[in-house]
């Protein structure tokens, strides 16, 4: 930073340390945090729109279907070139990605993520991506909020407060939907619900959905106003609903999962972007309402069209048959999944939101035409708000998000009339999903590696814990081959420790631990000095904590189980240190105040 701009900054917070609280200037960022998600949303859904209009509204419409094929590859391999030479750096996934920031970065997102996904989604999804524009969004307004905390010096805890904001303004300005954001971000951020946190979460929200409608009028992404209103003997079948909701959120999680597997281990991006790619464009030939987004498609589902997203299907199968139509609306929910994953696989960017209410909403579609076709009830069920509460059904078990779920669509539909049938099935959902799956596709990754922060307070705050910071190196190592005299001598003597790795000379590997009271009682009895060495009084350690592996949550397992006040720390086999669970519980209170301080 120039020097004159230095010194700017610096008056700056001279001035608002004296006349601004820290209170009164986190409701100022958040506020600014608002309007930057807000902007960040507004450019990423022109940018998209005018690329998908340019081409699947031209070339397609005016020349060949043929384009389909070969779109996504074209958008993959720009969004591609791209992050390799002109951001120099991989785009991750939206929301996951943040998630990381969060518990292993401390709240600080690098500033190349600020624009990424600017450049990068929207050319994913404009080509044929089938992924959503949502995810891309938050981790813009998130890498915007980060570094804003960061150049005015904020604490870990307001960074995360500040994110939290970011994506509750992102949900917000693209959905007009002001306290389903403001819940999403504590459900899926694990966000503290207080007054501390509440406030700036709502201004974030104003401050966004203003944004929102100064530029997009009162245009919704999802317009719709309930017309066929609820009935209690509907509850069976949405009881049915989120049943069936939790099972397809468990095929989208383990297809998400696999897939994402199947790319791992695919090492060449190159490769990566080929197959998926062309898995995609394969896709769009023959599927075309897969293309983008989807939410022309959910629109006409609501209205009660569906024939119009299904017209131009590839064996040209009558819509007007009723059981061809429900084929068809399957056949969109089963290679929808499939269809993100590839794009993500291939190295898009993207997120997962669009694809779940997408799959939402069809099936509930599907499922109440099957109702209405059968006749199973005493009146005919309302499709359209079957496609409305199918959509809650599908986001509270793939996004472990029920509360967002519900109050979304209720905001969408204007009023609380489905009020009853959201909360049955997204609580049906959300525990079939549950039972089977313990994480949403956001959180999978890092709750394997550990890495996940929770509403679990003492879990998130060893979390958060850097065990880098805990680990001591002031022992003094001794060797297998090392007499009693030698240990007396070069390390009893010189420590001011009173436990001692014993170390394998050749690859610096721990062969045990000696205590100093494994020795008191030969220590002073010179006549042994040459007689014992370290191999005969060194014994395993109670328990060994592997830096590559072991997060602090096991850390503090293992110190529990085995009852140690020391336990010895090793990298690929090699000795590192020790750790004291002293110095982890006070570590532990010092992260606990930190966190909780607002």
């Amino acid at each position: 930073m120039p020097k004159q701009e230095r010194s700017l900054l610096t008056r700056f917070l001279i001035w608002r340390a004296k006349h601004i609280s820290q209170r009164q200037f986190i409701f100022i960022l958040s506020v600014l945090v608002g309007f930057t998600s807000g902007m960040g949303a507004v450019i990423l859904k022109n940018f998209t729109h005018f690329i998908q209009h340019l081409l699947e509204g031209n070339l397609v419409q005016y020349y060949h279907q043929a384009f389909y094929f070969i779109f996504p590859i074209i958008g993959l391999t720009i969004t591609y070139l791209i992050m390799k030479y002109v951001i120099r750096h991989r785009v991750s996934h939206g929301i996951p990605s943040t998630l990381y920031a969060i518990s292993k970065r401390k709240g600080i997102i690098r500033q190349f993520q600020m624009v990424g996904s600017i450049f990068t989604a929207p050319i994913t999804v404009g080509f044929g991506g089938s992924v959503g524009l949502e995810g891309p969004t938050v981790a813009t307004g998130a890498a915007i909020s980060s570094n804003i905390a960061r150049l005015f010096h904020m604490n870990q805890a307001n960074r995360t407060l500040l994110i939290g904001c970011a994506a509750a303004g992102a949900l917000s300005s693209i959905f007009k939907a002001p306290i389903a954001a403001i819940i999403f971000a504590i459900e899926v951020f694990s966000l503290d619900l207080t007054l501390a946190s509440m406030l700036p979460l709502l201004l974030a929200s104003i401050s966004a959905i203003i944004t929102s409608y100064f530029f997009f009028g009162s245009d919704s992404l999802l317009p719709f106003q309930i017309v066929d209103s609820f009935s209690i003997n509907d509850v069976p079948f949405f009881i049915i609903l989120g049943a069936v909701s939790g099972l397809v959120s468990i095929y989208f999680a383990t297809v998400y999962h696999r897939t994402h597997r199947f790319f791992d281990n695919i090492k060449s991006p190159i490769h990566r972007l080929l197959i998926g790619g062309l898995g995609i464009g394969v896709l769009l030939f023959f599927i075309p309402p897969l293309y983008g987004e989807g939410f022309d498609v959910i629109n006409n589902l609501i209205k009660g069209n569906p024939e119009k997203a299904l017209v131009n299907n590839f064996f040209n199968l009558d819509v007007d048959n009723v059981w061809i139509v429900i084929l068809l609306l399957a056949g969109l929910v089963f290679f929808k999944v499939i269809a993100s994953c590839l794009t993500f696989g291939a190295g898009g960017v993207g997120g997962i939101f669009a694809p779940t209410l997408f799959m939402g909403s069809i099936m509930g579609n599907c499922l109440a035409k099957i109702i209405n076709v059968l006749g199973l009830g005493n009146t005919a069920v309302s499709e359209s708000n079957f496609t409305l509460v199918g959509m809650a059904g599908l986001m509270a078990g793939v996004l472990h998000a029920p509360l967002t779920a519900i109050f979304l669509i209720a905001e969408l539909t204007g009023g609380y009339e489905l009020f009853i049938p959201l909360m049955v099935t997204a609580a049906i959902s959300f525990a079939i999903t549950k039972y089977f799956i313990s994480h949403s596709v956001y959180t999978m990754e890092l709750a394997r590696k550990g890495q996940l922060i929770t509403h679990n307070k003492d879990q998130a705050i060893l979390t958060l814990m850097d065990m880098n910071r805990v680990i001591e190196k002031n022992f003094i190592p001794v060797y297998p081959d090392m007499t009693l005299g030698d240990i007396v001598h070069n390390a009893v003597v010189k420590s001011s420790r009173n436990i001692f790795p014993v170390l394998n000379k050749k690859d610096n590997s721990l062969a045990g631990v000696i205590l100093l009271d494994d020795i008191r009682p030969i220590m002073f009895d010179q006549s042994l000095y040459k007689e014992i060495s370290a191999s005969d009084v060194m014994h395993d350690p109670p328990a060994l904590i592997d830096l590559e592996k072991d997060q602090m949550t096991k850390v503090m397992q293992k110190f529990q189980d085995s009852g140690a006040w020391n336990l010895p720390v090793v990298q690929n086999n090699a000795y590192v240190g020790f750790i004291s669970k002293s110095k982890l519980l006070t570590a532990y209170r010092r992260k606990l105040i930190s966190f909780t301080a607002r």
